[in-house]
């Protein structure tokens, strides 16, 4: 089960457990092998006090008490060479011993009861947030766009294979989750029934389409906003469930065509996406008081469209003379930078 790391980011290791407490054991026992053999060769600077000869497995037991205990004193180090190997070598040695034994329960014990207890913390405060399925160009620009409209950075959970997308995001302050986001337990994980909303930019579409095919599976009432490259796949990320889909290729043919009958027609439409613009195009629910006014009298900014019934009607519709309740209002409003 991927772990959610709103903390230090590690990448996984691509040895095997089996290879990794392996090469440990291997190294403890080449320390053990050169001690002995250091140990032999000048055994004639070490004393045995049960019978005064230090025999083959005298010298084993003698090291291998030494680097996992102080020693017992039955067998002793006399000489001035034996005592600066056993002060400058042996102690280190097994210092280095204690402290590899300790990483790697660490590693393969400590660690991951800790990633789980931390990762139940964060599940459990995880409501009202934004997943965000993919965390290339597209998909940061997102996030960078939401937190300059006011968002935080760990309001956003964010998934994608690519550790260096993942230490990114990581580095922005967003929860992050390396791992497949088409995978049922992992949507799960991110508690995607509590969230907010998602946005899926995996960077493929058929990934893309797939991932809002699971996610709506999983939570039938979640607003989820796609991006695909090809029109084609527009009609299939629509049956799959997403709420908005986004076509870049498409909107920057619009964009080109306005362009020639406005030279800033084109900067206009970008100043109102952007939260850095004078103005910003912003949609909201219908408030009590406006309720059987037109949409012109808003008091909040330009009204400009209002959604009824999952239709569009412009402020020029006869719709737009009188407000509902269940309307939802599109509207230019300025932004600080404009009050500024």
């Amino acid at each position: 089960m991927a772990a959610l790391q709103p903390g230090t980011l590690k990448r996984k290791s691509s040895l095997p457990v089996w290879l990794a407490i392996g090469w440990r054991v291997a190294a403890v026992l080449a320390l053990l092998a050169l001690a002995v053999g250091v140990h032999w060769i000048e055994r004639d600077g070490l004393k045995d006090t049960a019978d005064g000869q230090v025999s083959f497995l005298d010298i084993i037991y003698f090291t291998s008490i030494s680097i996992t205990t102080t020693g017992y004193g039955d067998i002793v180090p006399v000489s001035t060479a034996a005592r600066m190997f056993d002060a400058l070598v042996v102690t280190p040695i097994r210092i280095f011993v204690v402290l590899l034994f300790l990483g790697t329960a660490y590693n393969f014990v400590l660690k991951r009861s800790w990633d789980r207890w931390r990762m139940t913390i964060i599940q459990r405060n995880l409501q009202g947030h934004i997943v965000v399925a993919g965390y290339g160009k597209t998909g940061s620009e997102a996030v960078d766009e939401l937190i300059a409209r006011g968002a935080t950075a760990d309001n956003f959970v964010v998934i994608d294979a690519d550790p260096d997308a993942i230490a990114h995001a990581q580095a922005c302050g967003c929860i992050v989750v390396q791992g497949d986001a088409t995978r049922d337990q992992l949507l799960e994980d991110v508690r995607i029934t509590q969230a907010k909303a998602m946005i899926v930019a995996a960077g493929r579409d058929d990934t893309s389409i797939l991932i809002t095919l699971t996610a709506r599976h999983l939570a039938p009432d979640l607003p989820i906003s796609i991006i695909v490259r090809n029109e084609d796949n527009e009609f299939p990320a629509r049956a799959a469930g997403a709420t908005t889909v986004i076509n870049p290729v498409s909107f920057a043919g619009l964009l080109l065509a306005s362009s020639c009958t406005g030279t800033n027609i084109a900067a206009s439409l970008a100043d109102l996406a952007s939260a850095r613009g004078k103005v910003a195009l912003t949609e909201r629910p219908v408030r009590v008081g406006e309720i059987g006014k037109p949409l012109g009298a808003i008091a909040t900014g330009l009204g400009v469209q209002l959604r009824r019934n999952g239709q569009a009607f412009s402020f020029a519709d006869p719709e737009a003379e009188t407000l509902l309740a269940g309307d939802s209002v599109i509207e230019i409003i300025a932004t600080p930078l404009a009050q500024a």
